[in-house]
């Protein structure tokens, strides 16, 4: 009988924290309004900005210090779009950062006690391009990524095509289906579908596709579709005749790496493993010989 009066009390003790939880935290509880509104639960601290925000936010100021002309403006732009930087916020974290490192160089050359006026222009000089050679690498490695990725896309907006499908719709499957394995080539086929709905011709979309990118093989496709779509013959067949020659040009480039990678071995070869063999061939004999040869030269 005790054991069953414990069990029920336990049992009520239970529902009744449970029944006041789900009072006070349930979103539609007047129960809970009272207890927030008596400042019972305490006021969400208002959260800061994050790191990156307020670094961007210390950035736009110094991107200003930095007078660009109208040119240099559109070509520093169109360097950030080809390397996948859209934003418009993007120029000015380039161009402060230029400046920003630049300052930093300065500050630590002259912390180091340079002197030199060679040194004290060469050392920020090295600081403000620090950020160009990174952003011709992000450009570099993109490219190169969608020029791998890209007989792949034509495969299968030539299947797309074969299918039924418009070209405009073949080339928004083939951005769905490419979005895990080439995101940079499936965004740009996005963005064209997008600049066709909103309006414009398809070989305006096209052009622009091959000015956010730079590469050549880009190029040549939004020529041959210009071309076909101008001259009205066929879009799969040309699709099919330019993925060959992408492949091919693919498997060239290969087989030049491959032949490159024997003068490339050369230096390794020359600094690292051919002294180490020299010095396990003549090791034993050099030893031999000094054991030899010591006692006699010590009369």
């Amino acid at each position: 009988m005790a054991l069953v009066l414990a069990v029920i009390l336990f049992l009520t003790i239970a529902l009744v924290v449970f029944s006041f939880g789900a009072a006070v935290y349930a979103p539609s509880s007047v129960l809970g309004s009272r207890l927030r509104s008596l400042s019972w639960q305490k006021a969400a601290l208002k959260q800061k900005p994050a790191f990156r925000e307020r670094f961007e936010q210390a950035l736009d100021p110094l991107s200003k210090a930095l007078p660009l002309s109208p040119s240099e403006v559109s070509r520093t732009r169109g360097w950030l779009i080809e390397a996948g930087l859209r934003d418009s916020r993007h120029l000015s974290l380039y161009v402060g950062s230029r400046v920003l490192l630049a300052f930093l160089a300065l500050v630590i050359a002259l912390a180091a006690g340079a002197s030199s006026p060679t040194l004290l222009v060469g050392i920020p000089a090295m600081g403000f391009f620090l950020p160009r050679f990174a952003l011709k690498r992000m450009i570099a490695k993109r490219q190169r990524r969608i020029t791998l990725g890209l007989p792949d896309a034509l495969d299968l907006t030539v299947i797309c095509v074969e299918a039924g499908l418009a070209l405009d719709q073949a080339m928004m499957r083939v951005g769905e289906d490419l979005r895990h394995a080439h995101p940079e080539l499936s965004d740009e086929f996005y963005l064209v579908n997008l600049e066709m709905r909103a309006g414009k011709a398809r070989a305006e979309a096209l052009r622009n596709l091959a000015a956010r990118t730079g590469v050549n093989d880009v190029r040549a496709l939004v020529a041959t579709l210009v071309q076909t779509d101008r001259f009205g013959t066929s879009v799969a067949q040309a699709l099919r005749v330019h993925s060959d020659s992408l492949r091919t040009e693919r498997r060239q480039r290969a087989e030049e790496q491959a032949a490159k990678t024997t003068i490339k071995m050369v230096i390794p070869l020359v600094v690292f493993i051919l002294p180490s063999i020299i010095l396990v061939s003549l090791g034993p004999a050099i030893i031999q010989l000094i054991r030899t040869f010591a006692p006699e030269m010590a009369r």
